[in-house]
């Protein structure tokens, strides 16, 4: 089969490589149909990644069809249309009994593992362990590009930004940055109900966008101007945000949304951070915050679904961007150039 193939900083290939087999009963195999990239899978072509090792296939967000399957699925059978779950889990450790599924133990505590510590979504073909979890079934009426957003960003900002949030209805919430995962919270809290979602970026292709997905005001942080006291005038009394999503992942970002945020309020951070942040809790320990952080479990994908079929959510809106499978390095540049080429997510299909 072909593959695209790491070969360390700076360097993939899509190459022909041995097609995957099963390697234990609870494992399926799955013809990708669809793909798409991260933002993970450039820090991991940066060299950010060093568990990522020469010859590993990446990719870990993908839809298709099961080919073949362990004689201990019970579930998934073969001709299933499914989506690939980012996340592995066993089912049965006291992680993921506990809804924590993103710390397997049986996969050895990080439930990331494609693209990462096994072979990856993007190839033709790729081996799904515990399968009759990982794989969630794509019902009649949910394309495979819809589903392909099911597998990540829209879980990540559902749960590690709306539901860590404790986002209800009435609420005014803040969304800062809002690339992929952080236009997934601005439509997901809409969603559940939020009176108010503020979309804060500097980027006036993805404010424009935040608008589109739900976002009831704007704020260009390259317009000059407090941030913080614009999030707090457009609270409902001029005390903050009732929540405020973090989903940068820099020093600056988590200050703001820390910052806007009332007593008695929520800080959900979901950006992936690099470096140490300041938290002044001599000025915050007073303010009865609760903040949270965390990787994505993908419990909440059949939620997702549902609201997709019913046109609560509507995932497509975030492709941007289409290729073929011949078209990767493309694709990749597009991706990492989204400022630019005003690109969201990326999709990669199989012709």
């Amino acid at each position: 089969m072909k593959a695209l193939v790491y070969h360390g900083p700076g360097k993939k290939s899509w190459e022909t490589v041995p097609d995957p087999v099963l390697d234990a009963p609870t494992d399926a195999i799955v013809r990708v149909q669809t793909t798409t990239i991260c933002g993970t899978d450039l820090h991991i072509l940066k060299g950010d990644v060093p568990a990522v090792t020469d010859g590993r296939i990446l990719g870990y967000e993908g839809v298709g069809v099961v080919t073949e399957v362990g004689e201990g699925c019970e579930k998934v059978k073969v001709g299933d249309r499914v989506i690939i779950s980012c996340i592995t889990k066993c089912g049965t450790c006291d992680y993921c009994k506990a809804g924590l599924t993103s710390h397997c133990q049986t996969v050895g505590g990080i439930g990331w593992i494609f693209g990462h510590l096994i072979d990856g979504t993007q190839a033709e073909y790729v081996r799904v362990p515990f399968a009759d979890n990982g794989l969630i079934p794509l019902p009649d009426g949910v394309t495979p590009e819809q589903g392909a957003m099911l597998s990540d960003i829209l879980p990540t900002g559902y749960e590690i930004g709306v539901l860590s949030g404790a986002v209800k209805e009435g609420d005014t919430v803040a969304i800062v940055g809002v690339g992929p995962v952080g236009l997934a919270a601005v439509m997901t809290a809409k969603a559940v109900g939020a009176s108010k979602v503020i979309a804060v970026d500097g980027n006036k292709f993805r404010l424009e966008q935040a608008r589109e997905f739900g976002a009831t005001d704007t704020i260009d942080v390259g317009a000059g101007g407090d941030v913080v006291e614009q999030l707090k005038g457009l609270s409902r009394d001029g005390l903050g945000v009732d929540v405020a999503i973090e989903a940068v992942g820099l020093p600056g970002t988590f200050l703001t949304a820390l910052g806007s945020v009332r007593p008695g309020g929520h800080v959900a951070n979901v950006g992936v951070h690099g470096e140490g942040v300041e938290f002044p809790i001599e000025r915050d320990w007073i303010n009865n915050l609760t903040i949270t952080t965390g990787l994505v479990n993908a419990t909440t994908a059949p939620e997702l679904l549902d609201q997709t079929r019913d046109g609560t959510i509507a995932p497509e809106r975030f492709v941007t961007h289409r290729f073929g499978f011949d078209q990767f390095d493309e694709a990749y540049d597009t991706f990492a150039n989204a400022a630019d080429e005003h690109a969201l997510k990326v999709i990669i299909s199989a012709v």
